[in-house]
């Protein structure tokens, strides 16, 4: 019995905690469990204040407001790549929920193979508190290597060069195709971007032009094609759906190292489709003339035959009846 006024304040600290911990409300969402190296990573981060009261979010004595925590599943912590980042304060109204979109990617280093667990953090100095959301678990790993060449970078005074690799990546429900742009000289990787889906028994087509642009043609399904074009510095030049409904839409490089696509019906596969339209029955075409009645036409009608009668049928002449199947019999041993 004289642990039971330990018991009893522990539980209220329990109570008091998981009230305190209601007041502002974390969710994060990612929108698949499985990424490349490199690859853009967002974390959706909605944060709702059920305080009941005004809240101002900002930067409180070396504690950030808004962050994350990054950890490998063994539990050990993956800090930020620069742990003296800012994010301006806000206020937020009682009831209000704010939205962020954070590429992880820039912000941490996700570049080692391997699994990590995420939550978004929020510190609330009015409420003296951290809240956090829920863990999500995601899986980094390397695609498979398609095609690899070091280029060199025109214009530049100093020799630099770029490497360009080409990578498919298996999905559950999907084969991706990746473009990754790095300099390996200086460690630095200018993108690495999903160029869409991708049919793993088809060859994608990959043609440098004379300033070393990327041209990519890709069978993403049946008779449906993608092409990019993607410039050394990482940044997506063009982007283009074609329909193949005969012929294979190809890269052609001309004479002057200019690169076109040739063949192949571009269309917009983010366009509406055209509603089907059910005609009313006021579109109904006008009904046939019926056959005149007119009292004349009656009288000129010609009258029917009579039936015959049976009293009108020769002797010895009967009516045949349709003569029914005789059964196969079945023997049953």
């Amino acid at each position: 019995m004289r642990h039971c006024p330990l018991f009893l304040g522990a539980a209220l600290l329990l109570c008091l905690a998981t009230s305190v911990k209601a007041q502002v409300l974390v969710d994060l969402s990612i929108k698949r469990n499985l990424y490349i190296a490199y690859e853009p990573l967002l974390a959706n981060v909605r944060i709702t204040n059920l305080s009941g009261n005004r809240l101002l979010m900002a930067d409180v004595e070396g504690k950030k407001w808004f962050g994350f925590h990054i950890e490998t599943l063994d539990g050990r912590p993956i800090p930020p790549t620069n742990p003296d980042y800012e994010i301006p304060p806000l206020q937020l109204g009682s009831g209000e929920s704010i939205f962020r979109t954070v590429n992880l990617t820039q912000l941490y280093p996700l570049s080692d193979f391997g699994s990590y667990r995420i939550r978004a953090t929020v510190y609330a100095a009015e409420l003296s508190g951290y809240f956090s959301s829920p863990p999500l678990t995601v899986e980094i790993t390397e695609g498979r290597l398609l095609w690899e060449q070091t280029v060199g970078v025109p214009g530049e005074r100093e020799a630099s060069s770029r490497t360009i690799t080409l990578l498919s990546h298996r999905l559950p429900e999907r084969t991706d195709l990746y473009l990754r742009i790095a300099d390996k000289t200086s460690g630095i990787v200018y993108c690495t971007h999903r160029l869409g889906d991708f049919i793993a028994n088809g060859k994608p087509e990959i043609v440098l032009d004379s300033q070393n642009t990327i041209h990519v043609l890709q069978n993403s399904s049946p008779r449906e094609f993608v092409y990019s074009k993607v410039g050394l510095d990482g940044k997506i030049l063009d982007r283009l759906s074609l329909q193949a409904p005969k012929d294979h839409p190809r890269l052609n490089r001309g004479p002057d190292g200019n690169v076109s696509v040739v063949g192949g019906i571009p269309y917009d596969p983010h366009a509406t489709p055209t509603p089907t339209v059910i005609p009313k029955l006021s579109d109904r075409p006008p009904a046939l003339p019926l056959p005149s009645t007119s009292p004349e036409t009656i009288k000129n009608r010609p009258k029917a035959s009579p039936a015959p009668s049976s009293k009108s049928t020769p002797a010895g002449i009967k009516h045949a009846s349709t003569p029914h199947p005789t059964p196969t019999p079945v023997r049953v041993d």
